[in-house]
């Protein structure tokens, strides 16, 4: 995946990397384009411990950090673009067709739910967990670790619908 960034900004980090230095406002949101995904909107969040690249979790918008997607999370969901761990700052995608970690199979169009593996999601319903404004965008084979996924600025709130 090789996401360009279409929004004009100086020195612009490419999505797919990760830095030591901060290179841009946290919560500074571009568009980028995939020439296989399509677009998408990024945030710029500084990291946490043991995020891998297409983790899930949430982000604080008062202070712009990520926290890998764990139960009963409530917030503004993301994916990283990187393995963007602590003293990290990197992209997370918030919007568009991307890829995301997923457990066992992954059903095309399936709702998206959170898991007991944090940063990971499921296809299986688990009470208060559903990520709104999420959808499987394609199967995921046996052996991967991830499948696609369609977001439209997703967010959980611990409750089992959107309401």
């Amino acid at each position: 995946m090789a996401y360009v960034i279409n929004t004009p900004i100086a020195g612009a980090q490419p999505i797919a990397d990760r830095d030591t230095t901060k290179r841009h406002p946290l919560g500074t949101i571009v568009r980028a384009t995939d020439d296989t995904l399509g677009s998408g909107e990024f945030i710029y969040l500084a990291g946490a411990a043991s995020t891998a690249i297409y983790d899930w979790g949430t982000y604080n918008r008062d202070d712009h950090t990520f926290t890998r997607l764990a139960a009963n999370a409530i917030g503004p969901v993301a994916i990283a673009m990187a393995a963007t761990t602590a003293s990290y700052y990197g992209w997370f995608a918030i919007s568009g067709k991307v890829y995301g970690n997923a457990l066992t199979l992954y059903a095309d169009n399936a709702k998206v739910w959170i898991t007991g593996t944090a940063g990971s999601v499921d296809d299986t319903s688990v009470a208060g967990d559903l990520v709104v404004n999420a959808k499987g965008a394609g199967a995921k084979a046996v052996g991967t670790a991830y499948a696609e996924f369609e977001i439209d600025r997703p967010w959980v709130n611990d409750r089992q619908s959107g309401s």
